[in-house]
């Protein structure tokens, strides 16, 4: 089974939201390879959180997948900002999966501590001019990865 790095703006959906509703849509994503990634997921497999776009970013939670298919509510919302006018209803463009949630760790394993970990070959995340917000996650590295973070207790 596959493992995944799935990055969001804690100001727009943080882990914190994720723990206190369960489960969620994983929607608004507008990138091809990100989407087509997401298409390759499969239940039951993982997700490491990611808070992206605060100093500094970094690894907070893990997720599963529960389920894959789902079409994007919001490219359909003209009010929304992930509206796409060119996406139809009969041949939708964006795909979204529901996630649960698995736990929060308790120390962010920040960016530049990922950057002395691992190497950009090991680790897709680390590559310069990465900007996917899904990514999958090498087995070494994710077996490593889980060495270094310990979920927050809980209580």
């Amino acid at each position: 089974m596959a493992i995944w790095l799935m990055k969001s703006e804690p100001d727009f959906y943080g882990i914190k939201d994720l723990e206190a509703e369960g489960t969620t849509l994983w929607h608004s994503i507008r990138n091809y390879q990100a989407r087509n990634f997401m298409r390759q997921m499969k239940p039951g497999e993982e997700a490491f959180f990611y808070h992206s776009n605060v100093k500094p970013p970094g690894i907070v939670g893990l997720m599963e997948v529960i389920d894959g298919g789902h079409v994007d509510p919001v490219q359909f919302d003209p009010d929304s900002r992930y509206f796409d006018p060119n996406s139809r209803r009969e041949a939708p463009r964006w795909d979204c999966v529901r996630l649960r949630y698995r736990c929060t760790y308790a120390e962010m394993l920040s960016l530049p501590q990922l950057r002395q970990e691992f190497s950009p070959d090991d680790f897709r995340l680390l590559r310069p001019g990465n900007r996917l917000s899904i990514l999958p996650v090498p087995e070494a590295t994710a077996a490593r990865l889980k060495e270094l973070l310990q979920p927050r207790a809980q209580g």
